[in-house]
């Protein structure tokens, strides 16, 4: 009897390593698939658009912001092509960006958007390649955001002439005030300069000091004169970085005063944003002064969400907010940009190639090791690549319910998409997640204390 079940034993244990076997198999062609695709997307831009922010898919022409190119998308997706070995790409996206790029441009521009991807993708690069020309450039560019700050509360203005340093638009919301930390922290940890750590903290203080009575923020305030312009309150668009950067301040700087206001900012999205009285957990629109309730709207941009609050140990309510955004992804088979969760009928229909619900699938895989979380990442996959793919890149979609194409390829696609895409079936060691945080952009910075 006893030889028996011995034997049983070993059988068991055989039949489990072929499975996790099997799987790990299952796991690495699926990260391999998701590599071929990157490079389908890669090629396309580098075909039709070298040198440029970015490709219009459709039409298979490039595309400038402001009329000359930042190389936006080489900066964002560089840091991609190291994690995913892809050598050859990677050398030619570096030499573009060290032969060609230059801030010392006659344009205005978006402080926050440069900010997460060009500021955040150097840096990026910098602490993964060494080279200090990416440091150089990196510096250079924060130098010439520095005037956005010089606001009578020291909130940023949105946008700066990078030769003249002339600033616009003193009406700013929550994510483009308060999603800089990150960034201008880690470039003076890197240069020694402490000028843009205090800018950005001194900036995320006063918006969280400009809260209300009940703890919330609202959608749209004058950064001259502190009075909000638009109050209402929720974690979506236009508010949801800021919220991600009190957080991630505190786990990559250890600045504790990010995680005294975290804490309190918690707790009030928790009493007045979650809502469950619609089946499962969604997060809503509520006045910032009174909770009342505004809006039952919940969409891609929310959906980073469960991120987040794995980071906090959450891994139970962060499951539970995942299903929902799953729910929201199925009822197409795509994610649409917005939709009403008390009816569940679609508000948005677009699909920006948005990776949000992607990085939560992540993030939950990494704190759980459920592989269930691979499964939704499947779905997520398979349906980008059913849907958006084109013969040059891949699509947004101006209309889920018919899957319509849009002409645009943001390159956020490359560096958040395709690369949680790839980090959630790659083998742990492509890169130590517990010594990295993610920008909003998913630059990943290296930690600079210990905890």
């Amino acid at each position: 009897m006893r030889t028996l079940f011995r034997h049983f034993v070993l059988v068991v244990l055989l039949n489990a390593a072929w499975y996790m076997t099997a799987v790990s198999k299952q796991h690495a062609a699926t990260a391999d698939s998701v590599k071929e695709e990157f490079q389908h997307a890669w090629s396309s831009y580098k075909q039709y658009a070298w040198g440029h922010d970015a490709l219009k898919p459709l039409s298979k022409q490039p595309h400038d912001w402001y009329g000359t190119s930042l190389y936006m998308t080489p900066v964002d997706a560089y840091d991609v092509m190291l994690l995913m070995g892809l050598t050859k790409e990677a050398a030619e996206a570096k030499q573009l960006i060290l032969d060609s790029l230059s801030f010392n441009k006659d344009i205005e521009i978006q402080s926050f958007e440069i900010t997460i991807r060009h500021l955040g993708g150097l840096l990026a690069a910098y602490q993964m390649d060494g080279n200090k020309r990416f440091l150089a450039l990196a510096e250079d560019l924060g130098k010439r955001l520095l005037p956005v700050y010089n606001s009578h509360t020291g909130m940023p203005y949105r946008f700066v002439h990078l030769q003249t340093g002339m600033i616009r638009d003193s009406i700013n919301n929550p994510a483009e005030i308060g999603t800089a930390l990150l960034e201008f922290g880690t470039l003076s940890k890197l240069t020694g300069n402490s000028i843009y750590y205090e800018k950005a903290k001194s900036a995320l203080v006063q918006l969280y000091n400009h809260r209300s009575k009940i703890g919330l923020v609202g959608t749209w305030i004058n950064v001259e004169t502190g009075e909000w312009v638009d109050s209402t309150s929720h974690i979506g668009g236009a508010i949801d970085s800021y919220y991600e950067y009190l957080l991630k301040a505190w786990l990559l700087f250890g600045d504790k005063e990010c995680k005294a206001m975290w804490d309190e900012s918690i707790k009030a999205i928790e009493t007045y944003l979650a809502d469950t009285t619609h089946g499962g957990l969604w997060y809503g629109q509520v006045d910032m002064n009174t909770g009342k309730r505004t809006g039952t709207t919940f969409g891609s941009l929310e959906a980073f969400f469960p991120a987040v609050l794995c980071l906090v140990g959450d891994t139970s309510r962060a499951a539970v907010l995942e299903e929902s955004c799953l729910k929201m992804w199925n009822l197409y088979g795509i994610e649409p940009e917005e939709i009403n969760y008390a009816t569940m009928k679609v508000t948005a229909k677009q699909y920006h190639l948005r990776p949000e619900i992607i990085e939560s699938a992540y993030y939950l895989y990494r704190s759980t090791g459920d592989p269930k979380y691979l499964r939704m990442g499947e779905t997520f996959f398979n349906g980008i690549v059913k849907y958006c793919r084109a013969d040059a890149g891949y699509a947004s979609l101006r209309d889920v319910t018919t899957k319509e194409k849009d002409d645009a390829m943001q390159s956020f696609f490359f560096a958040e998409t395709m690369k949680y895409l790839y980090l959630l079936f790659a083998p742990k060691e492509t890169l130590p997640f517990e010594k990295v945080i993610f920008t909003t952009e998913a630059h990943p910075i290296w930690k600079t204390h210990k905890e």
